[in-house]
């Protein structure tokens, strides 16, 4: 016996939902989870959900909806570059801007070892 779709949760247009909503299995190819973008080195960048999958939970007791938001891949944008995460996550006014330690020296801008250098 072939299994249906559930029609409940198909509303591509977003009228009853107020989003383009979508059962499981049934996402256009490129819509994707947060998850699998990041598993495919990507992240939303300024894009909103774009759309929604919804499906009906099977844990104990009465039946819940879930939902999971889907994000377009043509609009995603590459992951930070590990030098990207190391400034974002820095903590800000302390560290060297040439070798990017913690260790400063106020009165000079950089760390130590980098004045050094610039004065050799």
């Amino acid at each position: 016996m072939a299994r249906r779709t559930r029609t409940r949760f198909w509303d591509p247009s977003g009228r009853r939902y107020g989003i383009p909503t979508y059962p499981r299995k049934k996402i256009p190819a490129h819509l994707r989870t947060l998850r699998q973008l990041a598993a495919e080195g990507l992240r939303p960048g300024d894009q909103g959900p774009q759309a929604q999958v919804l499906w009906c939970s099977r844990v104990p007791g009465p039946p819940r909806v879930r939902a999971a938001y889907v994000y377009d891949v043509r609009l995603a944008l590459p992951k930070r570059t590990p030098g990207q995460r190391i400034r974002a996550t820095a903590p800000k006014g302390r560290t060297c801007p040439e070798c990017l330690t913690e260790a400063i020296d106020r009165r000079l801008g950089v760390c130590p070892d980098c004045a050094e250098e610039a004065a050799a």
